[in-house]
């Protein structure tokens, strides 16, 4: 699955599930949303503890969602690593073949011409 399907599937079932008009799922996600703006921690600080977190919790989905959010709010290839070793460090042996997949997903918006569109 390239980022352009996560983010087409992503869409699809995020305004199927909100739709569906459940109020405690509603107010979850937005929650989630509002978790991530700007308050004593810039957004950009909050998608990186996001990505540990993600990574540390190997979920994929939410990896490939914060890696590509990261690399919109402008980490840097050096900051990717050291979120990556923190993942790692944190979350052990286990979160390696998460850190691939994270790898392929920051090497997919890296190429030249990428985009998550």
């Amino acid at each position: 699955m390239t980022i352009a399907d996560f983010n087409d599937f992503r869409t699809r079932m995020n305004e199927a599930i909100l739709g569906a008009g459940n109020l405690t799922i509603n107010r979850f996600f937005a929650l989630d949303h509002r978790a991530y703006e700007a308050g004593a921690l810039g957004t950009k600080t909050k998608e990186m503890l996001g990505l540990v977190a993600s990574m540390v919790l190997r979920c994929d989905d939410c990896i490939t969602y914060h890696v590509i959010r990261c690399h919109e709010e402008g980490v840097t290839a050096d900051e990717f690593q050291e979120i990556f070793a923190v993942g790692l460090v944190v979350g052990g042996s286990i979160v390696i073949p998460h850190l691939r997949r994270a790898m392929a997903r920051l090497e997919e918006l890296s190429a030249p011409g990428a985009g998550t569109e």
